[in-house]
């Protein structure tokens, strides 16, 4: 009898043991912990790309993300440059990389959406190719001169842009730009030039010495000098001001009426990225974007704090995939080849 009663009491053991390893199992893989024939991850240097060359606002903004996710995701994290095609090189690069979270695409899910309709064969089908992890920020666009312009409001460079005809030019380095500028252009019916240029950097000197009238730039490359007095910031692309930016008028306040174009920031993978790892990145851009630092550094470069989850940002990517096919026939402008 005490044999039968042992033996008993270790099938139940066995039992109670074997569901304890299950449930142990499932927990340690949906918080990425290593698990039987599975490593650590991350195991090895998470790549972080960035559409923009080094010094663009873009740049910066990949860099400062990068270093500061790496505690919170517990590895080395570097930044990999992949300049081309207004961003397009290192969404499709991004796009085509081996869906194991080691590539992460830190970049605006509007420009991945907008380009959508800004090329006639952008490389990827944004809905199919990536999984929006997160967003931080809102970035409207901004329309600058140089300091030297004697233009102090915006309402002071349209009429200058009307006198001169189709020797107005503005310059553009980014498809959120671009969109800004060619609504303003047709919302006013102006005759000025685009002027394309490869990099924000590029643009200065011919900023800063008339050659152009304005630019379209971003804020995390427009904000700093227009604080330090070297370039002014007329105005804003968004319908209403921002709250780390409330002296700059917007462009709907100043006599363009109809302007809401505004992109935001978040982290993205390729699709096929195992849903543990997905909630690992997720988690630690959250974290790291939620640190009080990382507000007080998003607000100098004119971004209203903007954080969302996974579900809610690749909503709102999806929704720009058709607001921007509206956005581009608006402005009439032209996909590129």
């Amino acid at each position: 009898m005490h044999s039968k009663r042992l033996g008993t009491l270790s099938a139940a053991i066995t039992r109670r043991d074997m569901l304890g390893s299950g449930a142990a199992l499932v927990t340690a893989s949906a918080l990425g912990t290593p698990v039987w024939g599975q490593e650590k991850y991350p195991s090895r240097e998470v790549r972080v790309i960035c559409a923009f060359p080094a010094g663009s606002g873009a740049d910066v903004f990949a860099r400062y993300f990068a270093e500061n996710m790496r505690p919170f995701l517990g590895g080395t994290v570097i930044v990999e440059n992949k300049v081309g095609a207004s961003g397009n090189l290192a969404i499709n690069f991004a796009a085509r990389a081996k869906p194991d979270g080691y590539t992460i695409l830190i970049h605006a899910p509007s420009a991945i959406a907008a380009n959508m309709s800004l090329f006639k064969d952008p490389g990827y089908d944004a809905a199919k190719a990536f999984d929006v992890l997160g967003s931080v920020c809102r970035l409207p666009f901004t329309v600058t001169v140089g300091a030297k312009s004697p233009h102090k409001t915006l309402q002071d460079l349209i009429k200058t842009l009307q006198q001169k005809g189709d020797k107005a030019s503005y310059g553009t380095t980014a498809p959120t730009g671009q969109v800004a500028g060619a609504l303003m252009k047709d919302i006013l019916k102006l005759k000025m030039v685009e002027v394309p240029y490869r990099t924000a950097a590029d643009s200065v000197n011919d900023l800063e010495s008339g050659n152009i009238d304005c630019m379209m730039y971003d804020p995390i490359f427009a904000m700093p000098f227009h604080r330090n007095g070297k370039m002014r910031v007329l105005a804003l692309s968004s319908k209403e001001r921002m709250t780390t930016a409330p002296d700059i008028p917007t462009m709907n306040e100043s006599g363009v009426p109809g302007v809401d174009v505004v992109g935001w920031w978040g982290v993205a993978v390729p699709k096929g990225v195992p849903e543990p790892i997905k909630a690992q990145i997720s988690k630690a851009f959250i974290q790291m974007a939620e640190k009080p630092e990382t507000k007080k550094w998003l607000a100098e470069f004119g971004s209203d704090p903007f954080i969302v989850g996974p579900e809610d940002a690749q909503k709102l990517m999806l929704q720009d995939i058709k607001d921007w096919g509206r956005y581009v026939k608006i402005a009439n402008m032209e996909p590129k080849g």
